[in-house]
């Protein structure tokens, strides 16, 4: 299986899509300078006890005051409030292994035995704002790598399950043991099977340095306040899918492929090569055939082999998928052996949704009626093979009686949701169609107010692909007529994601320009 990590950096935002076998399977899109995300270490304080529910309601400066369960405090809680208590009190930060041994809390205690109202309190983003919601809260602050997640104020080793080889794990854990420093946890992760101690030293050794240096900020914060902010989004979703078989990265921008060139080059030196710099003229999700995908892929309907088709509905409660043979039922013979195959190919297409829309919560699956016990539990088996590459926590629940199969999915980050439906093209919801002959006359006047208002000479139009083509079309074409008349810097670039007759000027360092254009929805 061939991966490919494609990035397309936009001023605001950024899009980061995941391709296996050239076919998109993650994709995640968020403002550059996104708050509240998970791994985000916020100084807040407690505004609400909530004793029915055993948690607290913190204000770290999200609209939405901030959820904290108690079992979600961790079981070194006091060592953690001992060290902020001492760090806002005094004139600088005190070292671990200097702190006072106190008593672990239970983990069937009272949220009003630990805080009280208005306490200053250390905390970790554990989940985003999802809808109404605000962050989902933890004490138990971690920083995570590429081999290791270090945790302060613990002192426990644990290594992954998935690692199965008793003398790997044994090895591990005794190298982690030499090097761990004083009142650390530390989680070895399912990638550090096989690596070598200096690696893992090297990596333990810059998480700590990690909590060192941003624990200063506590000294001059005031509540509520940032003192942690994780990595860039490509750089943190790459740390957790980074492996050999990535064969790509393309990324729009030099300053992100520079950030994940360092990143590579500190974790896997061999690789650095595979990261590219894109340049081309075409949208780089374009140009990739993503953007394609991603219209068809987020859908209500989801056509996935032969006519067979998904669709897929979001309640609040859960996701419900029905798998639909569509015309493959009208092309088999045996109704048993069309069903199963029809199912196969859902579930493969299930899985792969799971993680494109990074669908959580509780998803129910209506299959197909299979008769056959052995055909539902190939079925079983295979869907729980079609999502080993998950990286999500899932549990799959065997195929009820009545066709339904239910999986649980780690819910962390607001499910991908995109409206596919499109207004009317010609008139944008209006009723009333303009005459294209009058949209080229507009998108000329716009370009002579981008060269006589906002002097700029180079600059790039971005149209609908079939409005490029007309605009190129012929020896003498409008494009060629344009540059002569007004300037040779203007270039036409085709972008699959606009509308029939929507047009956006950028200017070489991609900066959109506002052109207040209000014509084209009149």
């Amino acid at each position: 299986m061939v991966s490919e990590l494609v990035i397309d950096v936009q001023p605001t935002e950024i899009s980061i899509a995941v391709i296996e076998d050239k076919k998109l399977v993650e994709f995640q899109k968020e403002p550059c300078n996104v708050s509240f995300a998970v791994g985000d270490i916020y100084l807040g304080k407690v505004k609400k006890l909530m004793p029915g529910l055993n948690a607290a309601f913190v204000d770290v400066g999200y609209k939405k005051e901030a959820f904290l369960h108690y079992q979600d405090l961790g079981a070194n809680f006091k060592r953690l409030d001992a060290f902020l208590k001492a760090t806002l009190s005094g004139k600088k930060v005190p070292y671990l292994n200097k702190l006072a041994n106190l008593q672990d809390i239970g983990k069937e205690g009272l949220i009003s035995d630990v805080l009280n109202h208005g306490d200053g309190i250390l905390v970790q983003i554990a989940k985003e704002p999802i809808s109404t919601k605000g962050p989902r809260l933890t004490s138990e602050i971690s920083f995570a790598g590429r081999f290791l997640v270090a945790m302060p104020f613990g002192d426990k080793i644990s290594v992954s399950t998935k690692i199965k080889s008793s003398e790997e794990r044994a090895r591990l854990k005794q190298l982690i043991h030499s090097i761990k420093p004083k009142n650390f946890s530390v989680i070895v992760r399912t990638s550090a099977e096989g690596i070598r101690v200096a690696e893992l030293d090297s990596e333990l050794k810059s998480l700590v340095k990690r909590w060192d240096d941003n624990m200063q900020k506590l000294l001059k914060a005031k509540v509520p306040a940032l003192i942690y902010e994780e990595r860039g989004r490509a750089v943190a979703l790459l740390r957790d899918i980074f492996n050999p078989t990535f064969e790509n990265i393309r990324v729009n921008d030099e300053n992100v492929a520079n950030e994940i060139r360092d990143y590579i080059h500190a974790i896997s030196p061999d690789k650095t090569k595979i990261v590219d710099i894109y340049k081309g003229e075409l949208p780089i999700f374009d140009n990739f055939s993503l953007t394609k995908q991603i219209k068809t892929g987020f859908g209500k309907y989801v056509v996935f082999k032969n006519g067979a088709y998904l669709v897929i509905e979001h309640t609040e409660a859960m996701h419900v998928i029905d798998v639909n043979s569509g015309n493959r039922a009208r092309t088999g013979s045996d109704q048993e052996e069309t069903a199963y195959e029809v199912n196969l190919a859902a579930a493969e297409e299930i899985a792969r949704q799971l993680r494109l829309r990074d669908m959580g919560g509780i998803i129910v699956i209506d299959f197909i009626d299979l008769h056959d016990n052995d055909n539902r539990q190939k079925l079983y088996e295979q869907m729980r093979a079609f999502m080993e590459n998950d990286r999500a926590k899932h549990n799959i629940l065997q195929i009820s009686k009545f066709g339904l199969m239910q999986i649980t999915r780690q819910r962390v980050r607001p499910v991908m949701d995109f409206n596919t439906s499109e207004v009317c093209p010609t008139c944008f919801g209006k009723g009333e169609i303009k005459a294209s002959i009058l949209f080229i006359d507009e998108v000329e006047k716009k370009i002579q107010d981008v060269i006589k208002v906002l002097k700029v000479k180079k600059f790039k139009l971005y149209v609908h692909p079939y409005i490029a083509a007309y605009i190129n079309k012929g020896i003498y074409s409008l494009k060629w007529k344009w540059k002569f008349k007004y300037s040779l810097g203007m270039r036409i670039i085709p972008s699959q994601s606009l509308g029939f007759l929507e047009y956006k000027f950028f200017d070489m360092d991609k900066n959109e320009l506002d052109m207040k254009d209000e014509s084209l929805s009149a």
